[in-house]
């Protein structure tokens, strides 16, 4: 093993595809353009080649009909990988999923489980718009029989990955596209990351940051640079949508007493309020301020570059946030302006290009 050596997001997921392929013969992955030359990002690169085209497949524009042939695959003894190369696809599986996948368990009392994988990209950029850009984890998070993983790192897409393959029952688990191109430590051969654990990404004091998939790169990079003027942030990664580690984000308030927690979604009825509301109902009295919660505005995305820059919040937006939370004047903000902008173009319809990894 090799816990030191690096690899892209894309890679990471691929290894992990690679190792569950030749471990067990009943996983396969399926998905429309998976054996495609560019693979899916990069994620499924001459997996066909090596595995074979029953295992490794293409698949029809029918994303409801070919969910139910992967559902029945799996109660028949098979683990699918599904990918929906955008999660706005699995809108037209939302019965299939919802209806059949999340319940089957418990409709048939425990004794009949489906143990699919279903892949989404999210992400935004590049003139994508309002049909292509959207982050919906909360729509599968509020279905009881779903879990869903958000990995922000290779070494966790990777373990997590496995894990979901291995799980006796559905998980959804959604990639940020730009993410794929990020590196990190990933040890070689076969680990797992529990579904369910938070990762504590930075230990401090002053308040409490948590966030998910994208939104972790640039929270560890706000975090970062606000740590240079003395305020010192503890950052949670979720990972894991649901099941969520509350346990972690309370014991971390109790300590800061303070909470802003960051989503790639929409800020109304989605995962920043869930979390907001639990720290409220159980730590009201030991919080310092009201809680607060960055997201997405309450209307579609923006496919005009002009518009997105007023529509996507930034590591500039964090920072704002958390020294007013913590009570810093914002002059102290002009100290760390510089780090804190963007060193490209700022169209926030691209991938800014200095975050390769860790963050």
């Amino acid at each position: 093993m090799r816990p030191d050596r690096k690899l892209t997001y894309a890679a990471a997921i691929r290894e992990a595809f690679d190792i569950a392929l030749a471990r067990d013969k009943s996983v396969f992955l399926i998905g429309e353009g998976i054996p495609d030359p560019k693979g899916a990002f990069g994620t499924t690169i001459g997996l066909q080649k090596k595995y074979g085209k029953d295992r490794v497949m293409d698949m029809p524009v029918s994303e409801n009909g070919m969910t139910g042939v992967c559902i029945g695959a799996a109660l028949s003894g098979m683990r699918p990988v599904l990918t929906h190369m955008r999660v706005d696809f699995s809108l037209y599986s939302f019965d299939q999923i919802v209806n059949t996948a999340a319940k089957w368990y418990f409709m048939f009392g425990g004794k009949m489980s489906v143990p699919l994988v279903i892949r989404m990209i999210i992400g935004r950029g590049w003139g994508q718009g309002p049909q292509h850009s959207q982050s919906l984890q909360a729509l599968f998070a509020h279905i009881p029989g779903l879990k869903v993983v958000m990995p922000a790192t290779a070494h966790d897409a990777k373990g997590l990955l496995l894990c979901a393959i291995e799980d006796p029952n559905p998980v959804i688990f959604i990639e940020h596209r730009w993410l794929h191109s990020t590196i990190g430590p990933v040890p070689d051969g076969y680990y797992t990351v529990p579904i369910g654990v938070a990762s504590v990404l930075q230990r401090g004091r002053d308040i409490t940051v948590v966030s998910d998939s994208y939104m972790t790169a640039e929270s560890m990079r706000t975090v970062g640079e606000l740590a240079k003027i003395g305020v010192s942030a503890e950052l949670i990664d979720l990972r894991s949508i649901v099941p969520m580690d509350m346990a972690t984000i309370l014991t971390s308030v109790k300590k800061t007493g303070r909470l802003l927690v960051v989503d790639t979604g929409v800020r109304s009825f989605g995962v920043t309020a869930e979390i907001v509301s639990h720290v409220s109902e159980r730590m009201h009295a030991r919080l310092k301020v009201a809680p607060q919660r960055i997201g997405l505005p309450d209307h579609p995305a923006p496919t005009s570059w002009a518009l997105a820059k007023t529509y996507y919040p930034t590591r500039l937006t964090l920072a704002k946030e958390i020294i007013a939370m913590v009570g810093w004047k914002p002059l102290r903000l002009k100290k760390i302006m510089k780090e804190l902008t963007s060193s490209h173009d700022d169209r926030l319809d691209t991938p800014d290009p200095t975050f390769t990894g860790p963050f």
